[in-house]
C-alpha cells in the first residue's frame, strides 16, 4: 500500500482517486474549495461525476499542507494553466523526495514548455525522486464505471514508471510502461487541438470523410512536430498517439470535441467557454503549438487553421477552405519522413 496525495479535484483526478482508493491506497485528494473536499467526503463529486458513488476510503482536504505531508507519491491533476502555482504552494512546505506523477495534457504557451518541463523547474532537484507521465484514451467518467481503460506511465526511469504501473493497476485498469517522455506528452496534448477542429467539423455538419481526413492528417502534424523535438515516432502509433487522437475526436465525453462543434455552429469563442465552464486545454495548446511549429519550422496546417479561428478571428469556413486549397503534396513522402 503507497500513500498518495492527489492534487486537483476535477472530473479526472476524481477519476483517478476512484481507481487508486479500490487498490486500497492510503489517499487523499487535494481541491482548493473546503465545500467540495466536504462533498467527496459525503462520498459525491456531482459538480464533475454526477452519477458517481466514490469509495468510503477516498479522503478530501483542502488544506494543502496537509496533502503535503501526507503522500509519497504525488499525483498532479490540475489543468495546465495551474501546474506552476500549485507546485510553488508544494515546495513551501516539501521536505523529503517525493515521486511526482502528472496527468495533464497541454503545453505552457510562450515558454513553450511540456508540463514534465514546468514540474522540474519549480520544484527543487533535491525534493523529486522522478516525474512520470501517466497519458492516455482515458475519459473520467468511464473509469468510473469500470469500463476497460489502457493508459501509458512514461519515464526515462523504469523503475519509476514500474512503479506507478503497480500504483494504479487493477482488472479494468490496465497501464502499460514507455520511456518516450517528449513523445507521450506530446501527443496527449496535441490531439486535443485536432479534437477541437473534427468538432468544427461535424458543427458546420460534414459527414465521416471530414472527420477521418482531420484526425489522420492531424495525427502526421502532430508526429511531426513531435518527431522534431526528439520524440520516438511508434510512440504516435500506440495509446498516447493514435489511441488518445480516437477517443477525444469521436466521443461526447469529449470537451474538446464539445467545444470544437459549437464553434463550428456559430458560437463565440467568449459563449463556448461560458457554456462549457470547465478547462477545455486544447484552446490554450493551440496557441502554444503553432509557436512550437514556428520554432522547430515544423508545418502544421490544421493547428495553424485553427490558431486562426481561436486567436485570429477568421470564420471556420474560411478556414476550412484554405486546409482544402493548399498546395498538392504525396503522401507517403510525408510518411516516410518521419522515420
Amino acid at each position: 500500500m503507497e500513500k498518495v496525495s492527489v492534487f486537483g479535484a476535477g472530473s479526472w483526478g476524481t477519476a483517478l482517486s476512484y481507481v487508486l482508493a479500490q487498490n486500497n491506497h492510503n489517499l487523499l485528494l487535494w481541491t482548493h474549495r473546503q465545500e467540495q473536499a466536504d462533498e467527496i467526503n459525503q462520498h459525491t463529486n456531482k459538480r464533475y461525476l454526477k452519477d458517481t458513488q466514490l469509495p468510503e476510503n477516498l479522503k478530501a482536504t483542502s488544506d494543502l499542507s496537509e496533502a503535503v505531508e501526507h503522500g509519497d507519491i504525488y499525483v498532479l491533476a490540475v489543468p495546465t494553466k495551474a501546474i506552476r502555482e500549485v507546485c510553488q504552494d508544494i515546495k513551501k512546505s516539501l521536505n523529503r523526495k517525493i515521486l511526482f506523477v502528472h496527468v495533464s495534457k497541454g503545453i505552457e504557451p510562450d515558454s513553450l514548455k511540456r508540463i514534465s518541463e514546468m514540474i522540474r523547474e519549480e520544484i527543487p532537484e533535491q525534493w523529486i525522486e522522478d516525474v512520470v507521465v501517466l497519458s492516455g484514451p482515458s475519459h473520467a467518467e468511464e473509469v468510473v464505471q469500470e469500463h476497460p481503460t489502457t493508459v501509458t506511465a512514461a519515464c526515462a526511469n523504469t523503475e519509476a514508471a514500474n512503479r506507478i504501473q503497480d500504483l494504479f493497476m487493477n482488472h479494468y485498469f490496465r497501464v502499460y510502461t514507455n520511456t518516450d517522455v517528449i513523445g507521450v506528452e506530446i501527443g496527449g496534448a496535441l490531439k486535443n487541438i485536432i479534437a477541437l477542429a473534427v468538432g468544427i467539423t461535424d458543427g458546420l455538419g460534414y459527414g465521416d470523410n471530414a472527420k477521418a481526413a482531420i484526425m489522420t492528417r492531424g495525427l502526421a502534424e502532430i508526429a511531426r512536430l513531435g518527431v522534431k523535438m526528439g520524440a520516438t515516432p511508434l510512440t504516435f502509433s500506440g495509446l498516447t498517439g493514435v489511441g488518445d487522437l480516437i477517443v477525444t475526436c469521436t466521443s461526447v465525453h469529449s470537451r474538446n470535441w464539445r467545444a470544437g462543434n459549437m464553434l463550428g455552429k456559430g458560437k463565440s469563442l467568449d459563449e463556448v467557454l461560458e457554456e462549457m465552464g470547465m478547462v477545455v486545454e486544447g484552446i490554450r495548446t493551440t496557441k502554444a503549438a503553432y509557436q512550437l511549429s514556428k520554432a522547430y519550422d515544423v508545418p502544421m496546417p490544421i493547428t495553424s487553421a485553427l490558431y486562426a479561428v481561436l486567436f485570429d478571428n477568421v470564420s471556420t469556413d474560411d478556414a476550412v477552405e484554405k486546409l482544402m486549397g493548399r498546395m498538392k503534396k504525396n503522401e507517403m513522402e510525408d510518411l516516410i519522413n518521419l522515420l
